[in-house]
């Protein structure tokens, strides 16, 4: 296990800031730098986490602020918000999770909170379904990255 250095925490926490990448691009990155998992998690699933409130109090500012002013701004807003409602009913918190929830490129925290915000999720429900995906999706990133690597330390030491 290497100790962190600065510049570890500098990648990790870039990668994970960067959207549609993510902690799903910043786990992988920090255990194969030699990382321990543990923290590796942890301190990327922390900054994940610290975006959410940051892009939905953000979008309502800007929304409020600006964009609202703007007609076809304002209608298109309320016209995803208005098709949308059916499926904030139908699936609601767990939908988001699952979404979040899911590692792919482009479902991760900004994706998932900027859907719960132009869906007009309302905060105490979109917060902790995305924090929850988040999560799950954290743990699902960090057990994958484990046992490739795992695998490609037996191929490369053991084997070869």
């Amino acid at each position: 296990m290497i100790v962190p250095s600065i510049n570890h925490l500098i990648t990790l926490a870039l990668v994970t800031v960067t959207p549609w990448i993510e902690l799903r691009g910043a786990i992988p990155i920090g255990i194969g730098l030699g990382l321990d998992s543990w923290f590796v998690f942890i301190f990327t699933v922390f900054l994940n986490i610290l975006i959410i409130p940051l892009i939905y109090y953000g979008l309502e500012f800007f929304y409020e602020r600006f964009f609202k002013r703007f007609k076809i701004l304002r209608n298109l807003v309320e016209n995803v918000r208005r098709k949308g409602e059916k499926y904030i009913l139908k699936y609601g918190i767990i939908g988001m999770v699952i979404f979040v929830g899911i590692p792919l490129p482009g479902t991760g925290a900004y994706s998932g909170t900027i859907l719960a915000w132009l869906l007009g999720m309302k905060k105490r429900e979109a917060f902790p379904a995305v924090v929850a995906g988040v999560l799950i999706a954290g743990i699902i990133v960090t057990l994958i990255s484990m046992g490739f690597f795992k695998v490609l330390y037996f191929f490369l030491y053991k084997i070869g």
